[in-house]
């Protein structure tokens, strides 16, 4: 069944503030926030600390889910400061 024209999706999620954010949303902000440098030490992850780049980290974390639960904490965290 189609949904009506309009209506907001983070409606039918109210309880997932992930809801809506991809993986490479949440990078982009926690590079704006926080850097390469302090994104790898408090995830200790090579494609954190070694030629970061977002699709590099992309790619790993798609592929481990360890790490993406890390990166999805750590956004969660730094949206609440």
């Amino acid at each position: 069944m189609d949904e009506p024209a309009g209506e907001d999706k983070s409606v039918q999620h109210p309880n997932d503030p992930l809801h809506g954010v991809t993986l490479e949303m949440m990078l982009n902000s926690l590079v704006d926030c926080l850097g390469w440098d302090e994104m790898g030490r408090r995830i200790n992850i090579g494609c954190f600390t070694y030629h970061p780049s977002i699709s590099s980290s992309l790619k790993l974390l798609r592929k481990t889910p360890w790490a993406r639960e890390k990166v999805e904490q750590l956004y969660l965290q730094c949206c609440r400061d």
